[in-house]
């Protein structure tokens, strides 16, 4: 079954989607629509803002006018369930709640949201594990790429996810991971200084590579322990470039 949309559709940014992601907001409009499309469709231009092209990285304003094409859509009325043992562990991997904010131990191997191949995110089947809780709008603050483990903040309100994402603009919070490389860490290698470009693939997919027409990053290393041919390392993204580390 799908969804058909013939005419081009205009939407007026409320005063609630303000500072979201353009990318974000039409995903939580077009159920059902991959997020590899999704991007296609900025890329092309075919989603325009105040009649201009736009990344899917634009926080859009209050007032702000969203052109949507005609599209035809899955239908997202019965999305995937989740399974037993999915929802289990996603109840027993929260590490915090309270009436704004929940956060989840995010295991490896979970997409934090679906498209690109991905059926069903965490975001996703949290919010059907959680279906029954009162007055809740979860929605992701920030990403952690699916091979990556550790803590990931889901906001309860739009208005604790603006907080949370003016904060990180204002550089009031910090991200630190645990990284473990093979082969012996150089001593003295502290601190990493490279640009990085991005770009994305026909399929959606984000890829970085470091090019000195991309932006500059920076990113702190510290060894926690050696081991064998391996070494821990702490590290600390200064830059919030996608793929840094």
């Amino acid at each position: 079954m799908s969804i058909s949309h013939h005419k081009v559709a205009f939407v007026t940014v409320a005063d609630e989607h303000a500072g979201q992601r353009i990318d974000n907001f039409l995903a939580s409009r077009l159920k059902g629509l991959p997020r590899s499309r999704l991007y296609r469709l900025l890329r092309k231009g075919e989603v325009r803002v105040n009649k201009g092209r736009v990344k899917p990285e634009y926080k859009l304003a209050s007032g702000d006018l969203v052109r949507i094409p005609p599209m035809q859509l899955l239908d997202a009325s019965e999305p995937a369930p989740v399974s037993a043992a999915l929802a289990a562990r996603l109840q027993s991997a929260v590490l915090y709640e309270d009436s704004e904010w929940v956060v989840i131990n995010k295991p490896a191997g979970l997409a934090v949201h679906g498209g690109s191949g991905e059926s069903l995110g965490l975001i996703e089947a949290l919010r059907q594990v959680r279906a029954g809780q009162p007055a809740e709008n979860l929605e992701l603050c920030h990403r952690l790429d699916k091979d990556t483990s550790g803590c990931l903040v889901v906001a309860k309100k739009r208005a604790a996810l603006k907080r949370f994402h003016a904060a990180l603009r204002d550089k009031q919070l910090q991200k630190h991971y645990l990284a473990l490389v093979v082969g012996h860490w150089p001593r003295g290698l502290d601190v990493v200084n490279a640009p990085l470009q991005k770009n994305v693939l026909r399929s959606g997919e984000r890829m970085v590579c470091v090019d000195k027409a991309g932006k500059p990053s920076k990113t702190l290393f510290s060894v926690a322990q050696r081991v064998g041919q391996y070494t821990l390392l702490n590290v600390q993204p200064i830059s919030g470039r996608t793929h840094q580390i």
